[in-house]
């Protein structure tokens, strides 16, 4: 790896001093670099085309960042936890220093991670966690759920999820969905406090087109990753399917991390 990209959360200054010290020990070790704010996607994308690696520095909000801008380039992702849970972030801060030759040297492996594709209005977005229909009132909304051309159901909910297995872990896990193990390519489909409709989370094939429709403008918006909002007016209707990009990231762990680390982030002790 020759060329790293070093992108951080820019409102928190410890994570920009860990990118700038990040960025003069891969000199050291003879690594040409770049950094930027992980916020600014379209800037940073301009740099994808001759980069190996990107380090992102943040919780897994700075890595939903950074995956979206690398996953069509097939960058991989070496996420530095700075936030609480880090589900999808690698290294320890303190672990940088000792662990980045490693890096470098070409050492780990790749994990893949299926990634969803949401349309709307011809718009494409591309998302790593979920695609949700809410409403940004405090009030219930009517979302029409279809598979392919078949119906299934009208839920009457604060709104409705469509979760990668790496979403699973994040707001459907917190609307009671499962979690699905990171080399899963499923869909999950999840409610938020459903009045009426299906209460539980429906468990859905790769290749499954999942249509959701709101009947009247009511505030409604359909958020990718919790980090982009577009407003869903009435009749429109979302498409999501599972995307032909993929989440790269660079792990040193062994394969078998994600048990261990699903203990220790939601029934153990948080380190």
């Amino acid at each position: 790896m020759t060329r790293i990209g070093v992108l951080y959360r820019p409102h928190v200054e410890r994570a920009k001093v860990l990118a700038e010290s990040i960025q003069s020990q891969l000199a050291q070790l003879g690594a040409s670099s770049w950094m930027g704010s992980a916020w600014e996607e379209k800037e940073a994308a301009l740099h994808m085309p001759d980069t190996d690696l990107v380090v992102g520095i943040g919780g897994d909000g700075t890595i939903l960042h950074c995956a979206r801008v690398t996953a069509p380039r097939g960058i991989p992702v070496l996420g530095v936890k700075l936030g609480k849970l880090g589900f999808i972030t690698e290294l320890n801060e303190s672990d940088v220093e000792s662990l980045l030759p490693r890096v470098i040297a070409g050492e780990g492996w790749i994990e893949e991670r299926t990634m969803l594709e949401a349309t709307l209005d011809g718009e494409v977005l591309l998302a790593l966690n979920d695609a949700v229909v809410r409403c940004t009132a405090v009030r219930l909304i009517d979302v029409t759920f279809e598979v392919g051309d078949q119906p299934v159901t009208t839920y009457r909910a604060d709104g409705v999820i469509v979760a990668t297995a790496t979403g699973s872990t994040a707001y459907s896990l917190a609307a009671g969905g499962p979690v699905l193990v990171p080399e899963s390519t499923e869909i999950v489909v999840q409610p938020v406090s459903s009045h009426i409709g299906l209460r539980h989370a429906l468990v859905l094939p790769r290749q499954s087109v999942i249509g959701l429709s709101v009947s009247r403008n009511d505030g409604v918006v359909l958020s990718i990753d919790g980090q982009i909002d577009r407003e869903l007016r009435g009749n429109e209707r979302v498409t999501v399917t599972t995307s032909k990009h993929k989440a790269r990231f660079l792990r040193l762990r062994p394969r078998t991390y994600f048990l261990g680390s699903l203990h220790e982030k939601l029934g153990g002790t948080r380190t």
